[in-house]
């Protein structure tokens, strides 16, 4: 949403909003742009950005729009191009973190940006992270914890300094309680001279309407209101003036990274399923072969049964609005990437790293972006193959046994190469990312280290409970949240 043109000419800040739901980031926003017009208390005019998500919906969705929009992963960027301002600015607006009991929403507010900074030519670099905390908070939730959590997870380390917070619903004082919350969560942000984290306070009253009724009292509490603001406003600007910008490439190959954990981790489970029936149908295979060179000795007659897993391509949900399609390898009958609604080629897809899928490692052209997607079937049926071959030569049997033995190999070294995969992706993320313990990596690590000990990398493993040590024992109520979420 742009207002007025842009003046290349005119310095450019690039601010990011992030935030709980219900902390005052809109009326935040709000004074920002009050500021930047000039607008002054004796003006007694308020401008205020409105968004009306109804217009964007039919009358038939309107009823469904006040729980839909609280699940909204959309991101906003506001164009701020005013002849009355020194600095153009552009701000990115994030939808509450932590307002939905689904962990995905959040995810993909992370993979949006990913894709706003790939696409939107404004949004290369970044001046400010702003994190937007009411300034009566006192003690950290699980839930907050999370979110704190979720916001430093998008970001690669060199942007601390760029990191700052922004308290609303301010009267004035230090926020001493919100900081000490601040410490104990381990917000990474920009620090001050006195290595404290650098903030502004806001209260969030100042566009109420004056009223000729109004007594001196409050109208001084209105005043003061006005003043804080504008005063928190001035030292955010002297901030932005000084500080350098960022490059979102450190962030972007972040986002990468841990959307490639996610689908090496979705990938492996697969595989992983596929082992014990398949292990289930050697054992089967060779004692009907035990009894087949039986039956050749003796030559009674035999039959048997064998269970067999396969997998058939059908049609996905159509009814939704926007209508998702799938990343379907050909070759090995995968789902590599679910949920894909960007209209790009299949090489250009998130999922895709020069030409190759990230999830199996086939290559592109050997994938399809259909509305159809891969589901397991199991079925009993009698194992023909082998029935017709009964009166044949043993040397037959025996190269089904090694086939499924095979098979079965094959899948063990799928399954090592892709927690391998896995490991490395925590291992990069460790190199670049602001937040090294995330609790959306967290959430992956025990299952990690039980098939790092599986396969006999249990130095690796020790990396991964190092990790997990060093997150320490206040995120792990906060990693039950999101476990709850997730259910």
């Amino acid at each position: 949403m742009n207002f007025g043109e842009r003046d290349k000419n005119k310095p450019h800040k690039t601010i990011l909003m992030v935030g709980e739901t219900g902390k005052g980031k809109t009326k935040l926003i709000n004074t920002m742009i009050n500021y930047m017009l000039g607008v002054q208390r004796e003006d007694k005019v308020w401008f205020e950005i409105t968004d009306d998500q109804s217009d964007r919906t039919s009358a038939h969705d309107q009823k469904k729009q006040s729980s839909a929009h609280s699940q909204t992963s959309i991101i906003t960027v506001y164009g701020f191009y005013l002849q009355e301002s020194q600095t153009d600015l552009t701000i990115i607006d994030t939808p509450g973190y932590g307002n939905t009991h689904s962990v995905e929403k959040d995810k993909e507010i992370g993979m949006n940006l990913l894709n706003l900074s790939r696409c939107d030519d404004r949004v290369h670099e970044i001046d400010a992270v702003c994190l937007v905390i009411k300034t009566t908070q006192t003690r950290l939730s699980d839930r907050q914890i999370y979110i704190f959590d979720a916001v430093q997870s998008l970001f690669g380390r060199d942007i601390v300094e760029n990191i700052v917070l922004l308290f609303t619903h301010s009267r004035g004082s230090p926020p001493k309680n919100a900081l000490t919350a601040v410490k104990e969560a381990k917000i990474k942000c920009a620090v001050n001279d006195e290595n404290q984290p650098v903030h502004f306070l806001f209260d969030n009253c100042q566009s109420e309407a004056a009223d000729e009724d109004d007594d001196e009292e409050y109208e001084t509490i209105r005043e003061q209101s006005w003043n804080l603001s504008f005063r928190g406003m001035t030292g955010f600007r002297k901030f932005l003036d000084k500080i350098k910008p960022k490059s979102l490439k450190t962030t972007q190959d972040v986002l990468q990274l841990r959307k490639q954990l996610e689908e090496t981790i979705s990938t492996v489970q697969p595989y992983i399923e596929k082992i014990a029936p398949k292990k289930e149908e050697l054992k089967q295979t060779q004692e009907a072969l035990g009894k087949e060179k039986e039956y050749i000795k003796n030559n009674e007659n035999f039959e048997y049964e064998v269970e067999v897993k396969y997998k058939e391509k059908v049609d996905i949900d159509h009814s939704k609005a926007f209508p998702l399609k799938v990343i379907c390898c050909t070759v090995c009958e995968e789902n590599c990437q679910k949920d894909c609604w960007w209209v790009t080629p299949v090489s250009l897809c998130a999922v895709m790293n020069n030409n190759y899928c990230t999830a199996c490692k086939c290559h592109s052209n050997k994938h399809a972006k259909k509305a159809k997607q891969y589901v397991k079937k199991t079925e009993k049926r009698i194992n023909e193959a082998l029935r017709r071959n009964l009166m044949v030569k043993i040397g037959v049997s025996e190269s089904l046994v090694k086939k499924l033995e095979e098979e079965l190999k094959e899948l063990e070294d799928k399954k090592i190469k892709l927690v391998m995969d896995a490991f490395h992706c925590v291992g990069a993320l460790e190199l670049i990312a602001l937040n090294t313990d995330s609790l959306f990596t967290l959430l992956h690590t025990d299952f990690l280290i039980d098939k790092l000990k599986e396969i006999n990398e249990t130095k690796k493993a020790e990396t991964l409970e190092n990790i997990k040590k060093r997150a320490g024992e206040e995120k792990q109520g906060a990693l039950k949240y999101i476990e709850i979420k997730v259910l």
